[in-house]
């Protein structure tokens, strides 16, 4: 293996909402239940779907950012999420704790256009811990538990591969 070549690699299956993150042999080393869109899968600007295919971890934010840090626009506000924060903004799609912000690798597909994954601003973000996981909520993103969240963050570089699936993950590729 060359020194430029992924040491892990992310797998998400929208059937199963499921992260599966996997090392250079293909081994799972972790595993983490996700929602992903409401809206299901897509890759439509607009559209509040999740974008299936190739991706890849195009930038890290928040890594030194305590745990249910708010963020707006990618940047911390200085808010910590609370139940009672919540209250005073329902309407607010919390992104949380950390982000890894992807961009799409298949032109035409879910990059470039209007269906640009980074353009979409499609991350993998943390959510309040209210939020249910295992349940498709999200407006597009892929919404971990934040502690989750923050061991992905530690485990992956900017470069990582993730490839997004609409099907389940097979039997014997279950972790």
């Amino acid at each position: 293996m060359t020194s430029n070549q992924p040491t892990m690699r992310i797998e998400i299956s929208i059937a199963d909402q499921q992260l599966r993150l996997l090392n250079a042999q293909d081994e799972v080393v972790a595993s983490y239940a996700v929602s992903t869109a409401l809206n299901g899968p897509g890759e439509q600007k607009n559209s509040g779907c999740t974008p299936r295919g190739e991706h890849v971890v195009r930038a890290k934010i928040g890594g030194d950012a305590p745990v249910n840090s708010v963020f707006v626009g990618r940047r911390a506000t200085g808010e910590i999420w609370s139940p009672e924060l919540a209250a005073l903004h329902p309407d607010r799609d919390w992104i949380l704790t950390r982000i890894l912000w992807l961009s799409g690798k298949e032109p035409g597909f879910n990059r470039l256009a209007d269906v640009d994954s980074m353009q979409r601003y499609i991350y993998i973000h943390g959510t309040p811990d209210d939020q249910p996981m295992g349940v498709p909520c999200s407006h597009g993103c892929v919404r971990m538990r934040n502690q989750d969240v923050v061991a992905l963050f530690d485990a992956v570089p900017v470069g990582t591969p993730v490839h997004i699936l609409e099907t389940g993950f097979t039997e014997t590729q279950r972790a």
